[in-house]
């Protein structure tokens, strides 16, 4: 018989989880999939394809959320997006397929250590010194794409990555206002969402339970970092939440190579009770003595 409740323990946690990540997201416009991945890895359980095709389904919910607090009075530069989904696309399809292809290996715990080393790597970049050179847009505009392809990449392979690094790149490269950079990035890391969560969904790569429990705690989560977003310093509480990001991403780096040594002593310790366990084999030497090799012979029998 099920439990009464609709929510056991483990459901409760999920539903914080869901509330507090969408919190940060609503807040800084950041950490989605950085928080989301790790949680799912670390604290839920998941398989590694499982936890970034949840992830990718729950951050995209969450920005189609925040969007509209964030676009308002707000406008989205269309050719710098329509650059940025050009190379993006491609690098994400690349990114998922090849997660789905190794995630279905026994080098999970591969994996796992590089999303740590990925997320804590796209979290880091929120401390990098912006280097503002817009001429370098106007004047190579071709160039975009192929910078915006390595963020699909990361994107498609973590979930994480769209926010963080294409703020980054918008600010640094481009003639925009900050306005513009949030509105533009935004809704490029909102098609990004769309398209990772089709091809997730195709794959079978999502936990539904764990996402409807996620999201019961994740809209209204979100709703209220919006609402308060204009009220806190949202500077110091992206680099709050990148340290976070880049603690978690350690953690899952620590996690896989654990999870590897541990593996392969366990191979290893299975491999020698094989050879103890099987028929001993004789090896004839010149300074074996015949006494021996017979009564080695005779005890196999």
């Amino acid at each position: 018989m099920r439990n009464p409740h609709i929510l056991g323990a483990r459901g409760m946690i999920h539903l914080l989880l869901g509330f507090f990540i969408a919190l940060a997201v609503g807040l800084t416009g950041v950490g989605g999939g950085s928080f989301t991945v790790p949680a799912l890895l670390l604290i839920v359980g998941l398989p590694a394809g499982e936890a970034v095709g949840t992830a990718f389904v729950f951050a995209g919910v969450l920005r189609l959320i925040a969007a509209p607090f964030y676009l308002l009075g707000r406008h989205v530069h269309s050719r710098y997006f329509r650059l940025l989904l050009q190379g993006a696309v491609p690098g994400l399809v690349l990114g998922m397929y090849a997660l789905h292809s190794l995630a279905g290996h026994e080098g999970s715990p591969w994996v796992v250590m590089l999303l740590g080393l990925l997320l804590a790597a796209s979290s880091s970049v929120t401390f990098v010194p912006r280097m503002h050179n817009p001429n370098f847009t106007i004047k190579n505009a071709h160039w975009l794409p192929w910078l915006a392809f390595p963020i699909g990449v990361e994107s498609g392979f973590s979930s994480a990555g769209a926010g963080a690094l294409g703020t980054v790149l918008l600010l640094n490269y481009a003639e925009m206002t900050p306005p513009q950079v949030v509105g533009t990035d935004l809704v490029f890391g909102l098609v990004l969402a769309i398209i990772g969560s089709a091809v997730h969904w195709s794959f079978g790569s999502v936990s539904t339970e764990v996402l409807l429990q996620l999201l019961a705690g994740g809209v209204p989560g979100v709703v209220v970092g919006c609402l308060l977003t204009r009220r806190l310093p949202a500077q110091k509480l992206k680099a709050v939440v990148a340290v976070i990001a880049i603690c978690a991403g350690l953690q899952l780096v620590w996690s896989g190579a654990r999870t590897l040594v541990t593996e392969r002593a366990a191979n290893t310790t299975t491999s020698i009770g094989k050879i103890r366990g099987s028929q001993p084999v004789v090896v004839f030497s010149p300074v074996a003595k015949p006494g021996l090799v017979a009564e080695s012979v005779l005890e196999t029998k």
